[in-house]
């Protein structure tokens, strides 16, 4: 689906356009982090994640005028950066051994979920015990610190779109815009991400509590 640019952006595309010095600091300013959140999804290590982010604005400088608007400037930037930044991932993967790669098999029985023929299909069919002082537990450096170690472990893939959805709070669109993802993809990649940070705050906080 085509997006139709805003007067706003029009005019900065003008301006981009134009080789206007200040409209491209403007932009490096307003999706400068972002990108680099994002290229910090496919690398690990953030001198790498800022390497890609600059090669990304190279091609962004070298292409603007080949932006056709089917998507907003914003998703156009933030794709850029995922491809180079995803081809960057996939040259440290090589050297990670097969051993690192973790397992992708369901967390938490999936009798535990609804089934896809029920109402409310995905969601909990046996909830998993209350925690105790939820609210208080959750504002914990250290639950913080735990939920941030589950995300982290999740296959590469899950990690990516759970970022986006639950830490960046990016709209599903957006996401398959960016990561190239169908939005049935999307959502199994996020049930299964979330899934598993479930299971890992559940038994993090249960064990906390004996």
């Amino acid at each position: 689906m085509t997006t139709v640019p805003s007067v706003d952006e029009r005019e900065q595309l003008a301006a981009l356009r134009a080789g206007d010095e200040r409209a491209f600091a403007a932009l490096v300013d307003l999706h400068g982090a972002a990108m680099l959140r994002v290229a910090r999804l496919y690398v690990r290590d953030r001198a790498a994640a800022e390497e890609a982010v600059q090669e990304a604005w190279l091609g962004v400088f070298r292409g603007i005028e080949r932006f056709e608007g089917r998507s907003s400037l914003r998703t156009w930037l933030l794709r850029i950066v995922a491809n180079v930044a995803r081809t960057k991932g996939v040259r440290e993967a090589r050297s990670v051994p097969f051993s690192a790669l973790g397992d992708d098999g369901p967390t938490v029985p999936e009798e535990r979920f609804r089934g896809p023929e029920e109402r409310w299909a995905g969601h909990w069919a046996s909830p998993p015990d209350e925690w105790g002082r939820p609210e208080q537990e959750l504002l914990t450096a250290e639950t913080r610190s735990r939920l941030a170690a589950a995300i982290g472990g999740l296959p590469d893939a899950q990690r990516q779109v759970i970022s986006l959805r639950d830490v960046e709070g990016w709209s599903a669109d957006e996401v398959c815009n960016v990561l190239g993802l169908s939005e049935t993809n999307q959502r199994v990649l996020l049930h299964r991400a979330r899934t598993k940070v479930r299971a890992a705050l559940d038994e993090y906080l249960t064990e906390s509590e004996t």
